[in-house]
């Protein structure tokens, strides 16, 4: 193969080379390969970032509708809100291990946007409920429907993408469900003033509504274009050889990666450590976001709607997914570039101490809180420290069936937490002042911090028992050459001759 391959690539210089680095990662890569993760990008990461922003749209038109009309009409009172929010998280919870076996055996291209489809009728079917009731039953299956998305996703990305490839398109996923929540509450004030009371509905109905109806495209693009995993892939839009290099960039597989047959895979998943921290490490940084996802800013503004006007109410809280979006980036950007996640990890620590401490004061002028809540958006800084380093830790074993178990289960565990974590700490009924909530922000502050050197120990961990589970640009000698072989797990090439192998190769 050319000298492109074998790292001539690797050491060119300039801007423009840093800039591609920034979005594309490690530089050094051959045309062919850089010509795949281009493609990659545009379809797989496309769709998957639209899917996302769908489903925060989604997600968040509940917390929208509610400071809108629906809490009025539906006579909702006391902790009914967070009730609400609880039956959705239930629903997601009991979804996510039934959604991560079945992706296993049933195409991802057809499970994940038939998914979005049921989601998107259950959206809609909220501007029909009449009651409290019904809602919390229509909400439940929307939740455990919805609960095939984040971690689909995420099992996608690791299962095409390098492990230096991955934090910035885990980022720029989560990225798209912020701006999804940003833009819910831009439509929902275009919306509760062009479309109050047209055809006899309100406009927290037509807020269902539409959103439900604009989301169905997606779903219809994913049947048509969603490539499922590169070993069972049949997506036009791939060549052989792409198919074939596809392969052979990532860590090798293990034999009995997707078999879930029940003993054999709760054997593998139970005895890894994996399952213990990870799923721990979730419930630790789903805390940390607390403040953004029980969306305690929009109940504050709403508590003052004396002050603040109903577009304000709907808009000023973008802010904080403003943030989000900018600090998630930014962390994996650090991440990709160094390799290293604890510093992120400790920063994200420290500015939600801030927050926290700063939202204890119950005298806090309006532009302190204002602050105090925009600088909570920096929590989605854990994204690239969560579940992109899971997804990474995860791969190494090159055993899908129980990567896909793992992220599900540290899903359903972090949103197992909201069940009960809203209710008790931070109920609509207290505020404009979350007392037990900041308490319990500062003491989870301390044990992520505790936390992130586990993950680190685990990280090491499967690295020394998986050596060659972060495969390098260099294991990738040629595309359809006779003599070039996938090493397999737990390695029977030593890394001196796997060097020696590639420099005569070049």
């Amino acid at each position: 193969m050319g000298s492109s391959s074998c790292g001539s690539s690797g050491h060119k210089s300039g801007g423009v080379v840093q800039v591609k680095t920034i979005f594309l990662g490690d530089e050094a890569k051959s045309k062919e390969e850089r010509r795949l993760v281009q493609k990659l990008d545009w379809v797989i990461l496309t769709y998957c970032c639209l899917s996302s922003f769908f489903n925060y749209l989604d997600r968040s038109a509940f917390a929208n509708a509610y400071v809108a009309g629906l809490r009025e009409d539906l006579n909702l009172k006391g902790a009914d809100y967070n009730i609400v929010l609880s039956m959705f998280t239930a629903g997601s919870v009991i979804g996510q291990i039934p959604h991560g076996i079945i992706i296993q055996k049933f195409p991802p291209r057809i499970w994940l946007p038939s998914m979005i489809i049921v989601w998107s009728a259950l959206t809609m079917s909220c501007a029909a409920c009449k009651t409290y009731q019904q809602l919390c039953v229509v909400r439940f299956f929307q939740g455990f429907a919805e609960a095939s998305t984040y971690c689909g996703t995420i099992y996608i990305i690791g299962s095409w993408y390098k492990p230096r490839e991955i934090a910035k398109r885990t980022a720029i996923f989560t990225a798209s469900g912020q701006a999804g929540t940003m833009f819910a509450g831009i439509m929902m004030t275009a919306i509760y003033t062009g479309m109050q009371d047209r055809s006899g509905l309100k406009g927290w109905q037509w807020l269902f509504l539409i959103n439900g109806i604009i989301t169905i495209p997606i779903a219809i693009v994913g049947f048509f274009f969603f490539p499922d995993t590169p070993e069972k892939t049949k997506a036009r839009w791939l060549s052989a050889e792409e198919r074939e290099l596809a392969l052979q960039r990532l860590p090798p597989k293990s034999k009995d990666g997707h078999n879930i047959q029940p003993w054999s895979l709760a054997k593998r998943v139970f005895a890894s450590p994996a399952l213990y921290i990870l799923c721990l490490w979730a419930v630790i940084t789903g805390a940390l976001e607390a403040y953004v996802v029980q969306s305690l800013f929009l109940l504050w503004m709403k508590f003052h709607s004396d002050v603040f006007t109903q577009a304000q109410i709907n808009t000023y809280p973008l802010g904080v997914q403003a943030v989000g979006i900018v600090s998630n980036f930014l962390a994996a950007v650090h991440v990709d570039a160094t390799g290293k996640r604890v510093p992120m990890g400790v920063l994200a620590c420290l500015l939600q101490l801030v927050a926290a401490v700063m939202l204890m004061v119950p005298t806090l002028p309006f532009a302190g809180t204002f602050f105090a809540y925009y600088l909570s958006g920096t929590s989605y800084m854990v994204n690239p420290v969560s579940y992109g380093w899971a997804s990474i830790i995860t791969q190494r074993g090159g055993d899908d069936a129980a990567r896909s178990v793992i992220l599900y289960a540290m899903n359903a565990c972090s949103t197992c937490l909201y069940t009960f974590w809203g209710i008790a700490l931070y109920p609509a009924s207290d505020a404009p002042y979350w007392k037990k909530g900041n308490i319990a922000m500062i003491i989870v502050v301390f044990v992520m911090l505790g936390g992130l050197f586990a993950v680190d120990w685990l990280d090491k961990h499967t690295l020394r028992k998986f050596p060659y589970g972060d495969t390098a640009v260099r294991d990738i000698v040629g595309v359809g050459d006779s003599d070039v072989t996938v090493v397999p797990h737990p390695g029977v090439e030593s890394e001196e001759d796997g060097e020696k192998r590639i420099k005569d190769k070049c």
